[in-house]
């Protein structure tokens, strides 16, 4: 069926609605083509009766049964003779007294291509105008005979425009409906505000674009402050107020409440030039968006600094190379001990910078996210231990989770890197202090994994609190390099996540780091894999990987090998090394593989720009080798691309 077709149906229908006529159309085999709703509310049908296919016989039975035609002395026998003069149609009109008390004409007509169409018309005014004129006539004169006559044509012209009234409300009242069903099924919050920033519309997605316990299910007719919260509408109120000058804007900014990073557009609601009667806000949860750039952005500045320092850093290690030679040339001589003295402290500071370089090194220098499937609680507790001896007696450290029974999916490594780091910072800033430290990991919201440091010493100072996650920036005079908190914020930035100091109410510094909840529904389930790996040695390892986590395996040695495997059934996963003996590669075995209903893995260890392995990575997931058992069980949870 055509646009066009449907469009012309719908015209008809709209068309036929308008009359005040009932109409009823019948084939060639006594079932409804056609009717309009003046004809079901006339005769008052059910649905089933003034539906497309309904037959004539069953709506003739429903009206004889309710008293239409009168008393009948024979039910059957009147619907079966009603049924018969339909098969041999005559045209004919005709007028009826209704047992409801109102009169109608009736007036059928064949059609040529079979069946027939009947037009119904209520005329009770007109009998009733009738019978009065026929009392009274002679007491009429011509000009209340005409006055009559036009009092009836308005009366006719009202109420076509009340039928033409009434069409078109209910088309208004569809298109409402459609534009409700639209905006509600979209992932953004769509809201109207008028002047007085009261909403007049919203599209009941605020609850799901911005959670939280305070805010109202229900925002018709509050303002922005008391349906968002005076927080959150203070970010947005400049931009609403602009809008109100008729300047459209779009701004990003971070919802406390519910952890998200909200995306808003406020569009002033302005028709042809007229005033402006409101704002249109459309508002939408870019979180993982924003994870995804800030990890995409913190990657590239690390490649910059790559780029920039590895040149310097390789010249420096040459020169501190040649002092601490020179240094050592000169402590075998016969010197003076304030000589000695000097000669010691320079060696010692090309030992630093030596030390500083591979820092350097480690903040710039490529590396990749290695998540692997962690319990919180057993990552705490190996956490405890590790941080334990290199505090002193005096300090305690105390940790405490909040909810996070499930597993999670995070680089385990580089998060227990920057908790660490965080907690020697917090044991420098107390030094000379008895106190606790404090460690608190929580869900934020289903958004976030939240983990918070927190110490007794003096807190971070005005200027620590803006330039603290510089790089080289320190308060610790001689004794800092100023990289510690620097790489903790390149560490979490990495993986998507955001760094936030602070200081605590009652005193001490608070560090507040935020990675993206990753849970881990489900992992992979056991099956049967088929692994291919030209190692015997990898193969060995990585077999006993997959079977300590449940998994059935079968192994080959080549793509050629693994090709005549895969018409096994039962095969759910294929595992393949990128290079392989022979002709065929791993990415080839699983392209020739694909759409038999095994998921498609690669492990590999050829680097990120080998073009073999990017041809690979930009069809299925990639593992680098090393691997260990809990990165290849989060890798395998991975869906295809």
């Amino acid at each position: 069926m055509t646009l066009r077709h449907i469009d012309h149906t719908a015209m008809t229908a709209a068309g036929l609605n308008l009359i005040q006529q009932a109409l009823s159309m019948y084939d060639s085999d006594l079932r409804l083509a056609v009717c309009n709703r003046r004809f079901s509310e006339m005769f008052n049908l059910p649905a089933e009766l003034s539906t497309p296919g309904a037959t004539f016989q069953d709506t003739i039975r429903f009206l004889v049964a309710r008293g239409e035609y009168g008393e009948v002395d024979d039910f059957n026998e009147a619907v079966a003779a009603r049924v018969e003069a339909a098969r041999t149609f005559q045209p004919h009109y005709m007028e009826r007294l209704r047992p409801n008390g109102r009169w109608i004409s009736v007036e059928g007509a064949p059609l040529a291509t079979g069946g027939w169409v009947t037009v119904y018309t209520d005329i009770t005014e007109i009998k009733m105008q009738e019978g009065l004129l026929r009392a009274r006539s002679e007491e009429l004169s011509e000009q209340v005979l005409a006055n009559a006559e036009r009092l009836s044509q308005a009366n006719r012209q009202l109420a076509a425009t009340n039928a033409a009234l009434e069409e078109t409300k209910r088309e208004l009242t569809e298109m409402e409906a459609r534009t409700r069903l639209t905006t509600e099924m979209m992932p953004a919050h769509i809201a109207h505000v008028g002047r007085d920033l009261r909403y007049t519309y919203s599209n009941r997605r605020l609850s799901s674009v911005m959670p939280g316990p305070k805010r109202p299910q229900t925002i018709l007719g509050l303002t922005g402050r008391e349906a968002l919260g005076a927080a959150a509408f203070s970010k947005i109120e400049p931009y609403l107020l602009r809008a109100l000058d008729g300047e459209a804007s779009v701004f990003e900014f971070a919802d406390e409440e519910s952890g998200r990073r909200i995306r808003a557009a406020f569009t002033p609601d302005q028709t042809n030039g007229g005033p402006i009667g409101g704002v249109y806000i459309l508002s939408m949860d870019v979180t993982e968006e924003v994870q995804a750039r800030s990890a995409l952005m913190q990657t590239r500045k690390r490649e910059l600094a790559a780029q920039l320092t590895s040149g310097l850093a390789h010249d420096f290690a040459n020169l501190l190379t040649i002092i601490m030679g020179l240094q050592g040339r000169l402590e075998r001589m016969d010197l003076p001990e304030d000589a000695r003295d000097v000669v010691k402290a320079t060696t010692a500071a090309a030992r630093r910078g030596g030390t500083l370089l591979d820092r350097i090194a480690g903040i710039s220098g490529k590396r990749e996210l290695r998540p692997v499937v962690t319990d919180m609680r057993q990552f705490l507790a190996d956490l405890s231990v590790l941080a334990g001896p290199i505090l002193p007696d005096r300090i305690t450290l105390w940790m405490a989770r909040e909810g996070l029974d499930g597993a999670l999916r995070l680089d385990a490594g580089m998060l227990q890197d920057a908790l660490v780091n965080l907690i020697l910072n917090a044991r420098d800033a107390m030094t000379g202090r008895a106190g606790k430290i404090t460690l608190t990991a929580r869900e934020l919201r289903e958004t976030w994994l939240e983990i918070v440091v927190e110490d007794d010493g003096p807190g971070f100072n005005s200027v620590a609190l803006e330039r603290g996650l510089e790089p080289f920036f320190t308060t610790k005079g001689g004794e800092g390099s100023g990289l510690g908190l620097a790489m903790v914020y390149d560490q979490i930035t990495l993986a998507g996540g955001t760094v936030r100091l602070g200081n605590r109410d009652t005193g001490g510094g608070r560090v507040t780091l935020r990675l993206p909840l990753r849970p881990v529904v489900a992992g992979a389930e056991p099956g049967l894999v088929l692994l291919v790996e030209d190692s015997v040695e990898i193969r060995e390892n990585v077999r006993e990987m997959l079977r300590s986590m449940g998994h059935s395996v079968i192994e080959a040695g080549s793509a050629d090998e693994g090709l005549a495997l895969a018409n096994l059934p039962g095969i759910e996963i294929v595992l393949s090394d990128v290079s392989l003996p022979g002709t065929l590669t791993g990415v080839d075995l699983l392209e020739q593989l694909a759409g038999r209903g095994a998921r498609g893995y690669l492990m590999t260890s050829l680097p990120a720009t080998n073009p073999l392995r990017a041809r690979g990575a930009a069809q299925f997931p990639v593992l680098t080798k090393p691997f260990d058992e809990g990165q290849l069980a989060a890798f395998l949870t991975r869906e295809v691309i």
